[in-house]
């Protein structure tokens, strides 16, 4: 297991880096905050992402993918982390196309194209509760005249209100709560019966609540086979966390730094409050679980590309880190900012509420560390 980044690898990241400080820097969140801009993101920025390649990054070469892995897609998600850039990167790419790719048929899987260019957006309908709970689906799904009809509603679903195309999880089988039973259909937001209502969360980010009542579909509309679903989706939702792992790595990293500069620099009894020990050891110990985290990271990453049987377990390990040291790192931040720390004018508020919504989207500390214990069979 490598978990450094190859010349290619850390190129695509510094490349990320410079295109997303200049295109896409945390001023231009604000202005989509203060704007309310209808979609959320820049659809300028987003066709340069797929002109350079992002969106393909992690798609195979017969479906018009680069192959290049998510090593490097990873390094995109953590340089995004650092400038808050608004990109529909993970619900479209990690998680629609990802799903598309583990249970399309030849039909489905031809919505890649457009994944890939840009012009279609996905997003994954899956959550019914407060928290992250995979199998808790009550939206059922019963079969009728050789096709399905949905009735449901989803919470916090990413980019919903943009999406062209839903992947709904239903039930089609079995009680709340059981992985068996589950159901994954493609959804058109526009079809008689759906209801997309936006949601602005607190990062200043985009989800949807998605109504679902007596929708019809005809059978092509299943992905993969009735009441298998969760089969296809556990490994597609290990993938998104580890790549809000990254991101929220990259989102850390940036307050670690602003807040190591802001030491330097405020001066307190005629010298830089940096100088203070107890200051200083706060600091070191923040610094050695951002490596910390860097490293579970990209174990990650190399485990999905890698093809291991580890990927599952090493998710959880960076998704529960992650979500622990976001919640601790931004804190600290805060605090030793002192009260201009909690100002609106200052962007470190932006990184703390980007943390927060990143700590629980897909499970937060407690649903990792749970579920990592499972996995070790505990």
């Amino acid at each position: 297991m490598s978990m450094l980044l190859n010349e290619e690898q850390r190129l695509l990241g510094e490349t990320a880096r410079e295109f997303l400080s200049a295109r896409a820097p945390v001023s231009a969140l604000r202005r989509l905050r203060d704007s309310r801009d209808p979609l959320g993101y820049d659809p300028a920025v987003w066709r340069e992402v797929a002109e350079m390649g992002w969106t393909a990054a992690v798609f195979p070469e017969t479906e018009g993918g680069l192959d290049f892995g998510y090593k490097g897609l990873g390094a995109v998600f953590e340089q995004a982390g650092r400038t808050l850039a608004a990109l529909p990167l993970l619900p479209s790419v990690v998680l629609g196309g990802g799903l598309l790719l583990a249970g399309g048929d030849a039909r489905q899987r031809a919505l890649i194209a457009g994944v890939i260019d840009g012009s279609a957006l996905l997003a994954l309908a899956l959550e019914e509760e407060g928290r992250h709970a995979p199998c808790a689906v009550r939206t059922t799904a019963r079969p009728d005249a050789g096709g399905w009809v949905l009735d449901g509603e989803k919470w916090f679903v990413l980019d919903g209100h943009v999406a062209n195309m839903l992947v709904v999880v239903a039930r089609s089988a079995g009680a709340p709560g059981d992985s068996h039973g589950l159901s994954l259909f493609l959804v058109d937001p526009k079809a008689e019966g759906v209801v997309v209502q936006r949601s602005l969360m607190a990062d200043s980010r985009n989800a949807a609540r998605v109504r679902l009542s007596g929708v019809r579909l005809d059978g092509a509309a299943l992905l993969g086979a009735a009441g298998e679903g969760f089969a296809l989706l556990e490994p597609v939702l290990d993938r998104a966390r580890i790549c809000l792992a990254a991101e929220a790595l990259g989102v850390i990293s940036e307050a670690f730094d602003r807040t190591v500069a802001y030491l330097k620099e405020r001066v307190q009894f005629d010298v830089a409050i940096g100088s203070f020990q107890a200051l200083q050891h706060r600091m070191a110990r923040l610094y050695v679980d951002l490596e910390m985290l860097r490293s579970c990271v990209g174990a990650a990453l190399d485990a999905i590309d890698s093809g291991s049987s580890e990927v599952a377990l090493l998710g959880s390990l960076a998704k529960a880190r992650a979500a622990d040291l976001s919640e601790r790192a931004l804190n600290e931040a805060v605090q030793l900012h002192g009260g201009i720390g909690v100002t609106d004018e200052l962007d470190l508020g932006l990184f703390v509420k980007r943390g927060r919504v990143i700590q629980q989207t897909f499970g937060d500390g407690v649903f990792h560390r749970d579920r990592y214990a499972q996995l070790k069979g505990f």
